[in-house]
């Protein structure tokens, strides 16, 4: 038995290495699907990778308050439609954050609106996004501190101090190798002055954080955009393995202040950085399926190219297949010689297809990074064995049958043939 199965696996290699051109052309599809696998594959975990590293950079202890369109779910696309297309809620104040941080178990508070606007100094000047925040802001956000000067306080918020502390970018772009700490700023018609410059943080979920100017949020509320409202409150708790009854607690609290003791009528969200984690684990896992089923689409035509092949070798070797059936190979021995051909060429093009995809996804990695970006694609084992599991299923199953084909032509049939 296993000297008649290790012939058929020698007859197979003899045949592909007799047909080179023919194998060569059957490969390409088999390489194109796996190698769209593996690069799919690890662009999706490299992403997923890279998204959560950056909500993780906001730290496990913080809560994050919204605004919601009511009568929509805070994750649902009626909610992001709604507000892209002008629904202003106007019922977040800064008074929330205050009477919020009087929960037990919150820390710091730091309620934040945003703008864009041009700054500008002596004959420079830079659109940059205002980022109006408390001055508690760089304690909630870790991952914000301050390089030169010092962050506003609490007293410039509350006194509508004309303060900023600007990023890194904003610091190149309007005073170069100039000290800029003391300096004013012209924004709106209004002069800021620097009092800080903030460390070089770069892209998070792709805001760049470097082109920011920090400002204090009741200042930018009624000085630049001329409202008394804010679009979001940030809050860091003392205790984060209690952050979940937390987020039950500032979600009563805010149903009591905005009376709206209802789901539907709720116009605020309140999350966790669990709560996006999950979310975003969830999504990738949906797009990375629905990416999955497309590149199989290649594996699928890569297949029936085979099947192809394979029935057209079956053709031009009949005379072949009855001579060895005459001289005594039966028709498992037959069945196993083509079947194998086609998982060797299966097996073959998904080793070249994993090496090529691991070269373009390193290959993207190092243009991803060039650009500034810390994002990495990288190449997992599951990747590795979902792409030789479709390589072989796709060798298997359409080589099968025109395996079948051959091991049922008659001796007598075969010959006559020729």
């Amino acid at each position: 038995m296993f000297k008649r199965l290790l012939l058929s696996i020698k007859l197979a290699l003899r045949s592909l290495t007799i047909n080179i051109g023919r194998t060569v052309l059957t490969l390409v599809g088999i390489i194109i699907g796996i190698l769209s696998v593996i690069v799919v594959t690890s662009s999706g975990q490299g992403v997923k990778e890279y998204i959560l590293g950056q909500v993780n950079s906001f730290g496990t202890d913080v809560i994050q308050v919204e605004t919601k369109v009511p009568a929509t779910g805070k994750t649902s696309s009626a909610n992001a439609t709604g507000q892209a297309q002008g629904i202003q809620i106007t019922t977040l104040k800064v008074s929330d954050g205050e009477m919020l941080k009087k929960i037990p178990n919150v820390d710091k508070v730091a309620p934040a609106s945003i703008g864009q606007e041009i700054a500008t100094y002596q004959a420079a000047n830079k659109r940059a996004m205002i980022f109006g925040v408390g001055a508690d802001y760089p304690f909630v956000d870790k991952s914000t501190k301050v390089a030169q000067g010092a962050f506003y306080s609490q007293g410039d918020d509350n006194g509508l101090a004309q303060v900023v502390v600007i990023g890194s970018d904003v610091k190149d772009a309007l005073f170069g190798d100039q000290e800029a700490i003391g300096k004013e700023i012209k924004i709106k018609s209004l002069n800021f002055r620097v009092v800080g410059v903030a460390e070089k943080r770069g892209a998070v979920t792709f805001l760049n954080y470097d082109e920011f100017i920090f400002m204090p949020v009741q200042t930018l509320q009624k000085k630049i955009l001329g409202i008394d409202y804010v679009r979001m409150i940030t809050l860091k708790v003392k205790d984060a393995n209690l952050i979940d009854v937390t987020a039950a607690d500032v979600s009563d609290a805010l149903k009591r202040q905005h009376k709206t003791p209802r789901e539907e009528q709720e116009d605020f969200s309140v999350s966790t950085i669990q709560e996006a984690q999950k979310i975003i684990g969830d999504v990738f896992g949906t797009i990375n399926i629905l990416l999955l089923a497309l590149t199989s689409i290649s594996l699928v035509v890569g297949g029936v190219g085979i099947m192809n092949v394979m029935y057209v070798a079956v053709v031009e070797r009949t005379f072949e297949i009855g001579l060895r059936k005459a001289v005594g190979a039966t028709s498992a021995d037959i069945r196993n010689q083509f079947l194998f051909e086609a998982i060797f060429i299966t097996l073959i093009g998904g080793l070249i297809g994993i090496l090529l995809g691991y070269l373009i996804s390193f290959g993207l990695s190092y243009l991803i990074k060039s650009l500034g970006f810390n994002l990495n694609f990288p190449v997992t084992l599951s990747a590795i064995f979902l792409a030789t599991s479709f390589s072989m299923a796709t060798g298997i199953i359409f080589g099968y049958y025109p395996a079948y084909k051959a091991s049922k032509l008659s001796p007598m049939e075969a010959l006559r043939k020729e």
